[in-house]
């Protein structure tokens, strides 16, 4: 696949938009095409690239766990671009691939997750459906079992991931590539 970009592409120029290309060549390989699309809005890119540092350093939740969910977020939600990428980034973090390669299918799956693994990736579709679905006994079970702290950094990684898989699908931006083991769903299934 590759991008529609319905907000047409721009050049990374100036000195960030320089900077951003050269980090990210060298991080992932290519410009990931949602750069292009927020290069059109030079604060925009500073404050979203910005917030993605910060939430870098977030570690009060276990990183399977955190993929996980902004998977099953992004899955839902529908962005194959999200799903690439999360799923080149897992691997490059040292994740079970076979994990995080079915996260599309997760439901389907046996043997692959365990209870808590498959409740996180539950609290995340049912924030991402509109209405949210989420329940006090979701939370309740999950605040148990995580800790408060933990539950927290979730339930924020979940916004966030709806922000960028909402954003990115709406601007057209698609899968690049980064992986080709993460497909979303056939639409019926």
């Amino acid at each position: 696949m590759t991008s529609t970009f319905r907000i047409p592409r721009k050049e990374l120029t100036g000195l960030y938009g320089r900077a951003i290309a050269w980090y990210a060549r060298r991080a992932f390989g290519q410009v990931p095409d949602s750069a292009y699309v927020l290069a059109h809005h030079p604060r925009a890119m500073r404050a979203m690239f910005g917030l993605e540092l910060k939430i870098g350093r977030w570690k009060s939740l276990d990183p399977t766990l955190k993929t996980l969910a902004e998977m099953a977020t992004a899955a839902a939600v529908g962005c194959s671009w999200c799903l690439d990428f999360g799923y080149f980034l897992s691997r490059e973090g040292g994740l079970d691939p076979a994990k995080v390669s079915q996260v599309p299918r997760w439901r389907e799956t046996d043997g692959v997750y365990t209870e808590l693994e498959r409740d996180v990736m539950a609290y995340a579709e049912a924030m991402t459906a509109t209405p949210p679905t989420a329940t006090d006994g979701m939370v309740a079970s999950l605040v148990a079992r995580l800790g408060s702290p933990a539950m927290v950094e979730l339930t924020e990684m979940v916004a966030v991931e709806n922000m960028r898989s909402r954003s990115y699908s709406a601007a057209g931006v698609q899968s690049q590539g980064y992986s080709d083991v993460c497909e979303l769903p056939l639409a019926s299934s």
